[in-house]
């Protein structure tokens, strides 16, 4: 047993460790990006209307989770309606981008992935609002959208030194959710043995696609980064990977609940958004597809 823990430990210290400069310059280049389009893609869902579905699901692709939270407020204000909402929500790719990034994951895998993550949300956010009767959409008061931002004090809004800081805030952070989840699936691993838990998910498929939903429900980056961490491990299909990260709308959800009173509707958009998900998953594994 002390063998595995310490190969383990080890093997993880080496492999995150590798990661680092990847992680920093990866979300180094999303800080900028942020920097620089978040204000017009906030206003360019504002004012789509009828296009808002197809922008929302492909904002949502850029791999931060700023708009998923900024679509949060413009919901909770009246501004789009929850169709795009779930668009955005369903496209949000987090973490998996920078961590397939520094996995040297092929570019046409991660290519494919995000193609169906958009074309899953846009047909989904279509859906979703023709069931608006039975869904509803309230306007409330809006919200600023980086009330979350400035209570994490990542340093996203300072005007000198805030992308270096926040990038080295949200890489430091990453690195650490990367390290414990690394080294629990290492010892998990371990002691059950690879095939053994690849057996196990494969065994239950309906349980396991819905066991992956419920993890990228985890309002944080740490729900993506487990579920791409254990694709990246073999343990994973490529429909319960999607579950995972179609569910995963990261910050996004608490902006929701926090913006916007109405708990049922919270709890009637989350529970879409989760049934969705897993719905696509079973689809894709039982389609064969694979990535």
């Amino acid at each position: 047993m002390q063998e595995i823990f310490i190969d383990s430990l080890m093997d993880t210290i080496k492999d995150t460790a590798t990661l680092l400069p990847f992680l920093f310059v990866t979300y180094l280049a999303m800080e900028w990006l942020e920097r620089r389009t978040e204000d017009q893609s906030v206003a360019l869902l504002s004012s789509v209307g009828r296009f808002g579905h197809l922008l929302g699901a492909g904002i949502g692709l850029i791999p931060q989770c700023g708009f998923s939270a900024a679509a949060s407020s413009l919901y909770s204000g009246g501004v789009i309606s929850v169709g795009v909402l779930i668009s955005v929500f369903l496209s949000t790719s987090d973490e998996m981008v920078p961590i397939f990034l520094s996995s040297s994951v092929a570019a046409s895998t991660i290519g494919r992935i995000l193609l169906a993550k958009f074309i899953i949300a846009l047909v989904s956010g279509i859906l979703i609002d023709a069931l608006d009767r039975t869904i509803g959409r309230l306007v409330h008061a809006d919200k600023h959208i980086h009330d979350l931002c400035e209570r994490d004090r990542c340093g996203c809004e300072d005007e000198e030194g805030g992308i270096l800081r926040s990038a080295l805030i949200h890489t430091l952070k990453i690195t650490a959710f990367i390290f414990i989840i690394s080294l629990v699936l290492s010892l998990l691993v371990g002691f059950m043995g690879r095939d053994a838990m690849a057996s196990a998910m494969a065994g239950s498929p309906v349980m396991g696609t819905i066991l992956c939903g419920l993890i990228g429900l985890i309002p944080n980056c740490a729900a993506s980064v487990a579920i791409t961490q254990m694709y990246l491990e073999g343990l994973l299909s490529a429909g319960q990977l999607m579950a995972g990260l179609l569910v995963g709308a990261g910050v996004g959800l608490l902006v929701l609940v926090r913006t916007n009173n109405h708990h049922k509707e919270n709890a009637a958009i989350i529970a879409a958004l989760l049934v969705l998900g897993v719905a696509w998953g079973l689809v894709i594994d039982a389609v064969g597809i694979t990535w």
